[in-house]
């Protein structure tokens, strides 16, 4: 785990009931494009790393994307269903075992399994790049989506230098020194930038974090 992923090892993507009762609005383009935003690199990566292609996981996150408008009303209703965090990971699931039907379906040469003429895939069934640990893959990528996209908004809030000594020292972990010789500047200087922008970095996650109360 990269020591900037340690920064957000505690705080899963928490979810805020507000904006999913804004969702419930199809017309509310911009809590629209906050959920977008916010998921589509997590339900993209999942999907590739349980054995589609590109064009497949694209599909997977749009199939995904209507699903969540369809049902989220579903969801507010009957806290039964868990989580959000774990009803969007299953309705995630679904989606990629739907793409894995139509792919076994186009290979198939009996076609009279199912009423739609298509193999029955279980969600059991999905393959899982980390086995039958399914839910440390969801997390894993729930982080990452979640640094992203902090890392996104603090690379625009500091100096470029300043985000560069970061991303070499502490995203891509070279040494230090390699770092100040690499950029022509102060050993001293990329332990302070480590400091001030991991202070920043943590500062934006409890900002996301805010938006979305644990659901």
């Amino acid at each position: 785990m990269s020591c900037a992923m340690t920064l957000l090892a505690e705080d899963p993507i928490p979810t805020r009931y507000t904006l999913l009762s804004r969702l419930e609005d199809w017309d509310d383009q911009d809590s629209w494009k906050v959920f977008f935003d916010t998921y589509w690199r997590l339900i993209y990566s999942v999907a590739i790393k349980s054995g589609l292609t590109e064009t497949e996981a694209q599909d997977v996150v749009q199939e995904t994307i209507i699903s969540v408008a369809k049902d989220i009303h579903k969801f507010k209703r009957d806290r039964a269903l868990g989580s959000f965090k774990g009803w969007l990971r299953n309705v995630t699931r679904w989606r990629i075992a739907d793409q894995l039907r139509k792919r076994t379906r186009a290979w198939s040469e009996d076609d009279s399994k199912t009423s739609d003429g298509a193999p029955r895939l279980e969600v059991s069934e999905i393959p899982d790049p980390a086995g039958d640990d399914t839910e440390s893959v969801w997390e894993e990528e729930w982080q990452a989506n979640l640094l992203g996209a902090a890392l996104e908004k603090i690379k625009h809030s500091v100096q470029e230098e300043h985000y560069q000594i970061f991303d070499l020292y502490v995203i891509k972990q070279w040494p230090a020194r390699k770092v100040a010789r690499a950029l022509g500047t102060n050993i001293g200087l990329v332990y302070l930038v480590k400091y001030r922008v991991s202070a920043l970095l943590k500062k934006e996650v409890r900002r996301l974090e805010s938006q979305w109360d644990q659901a």
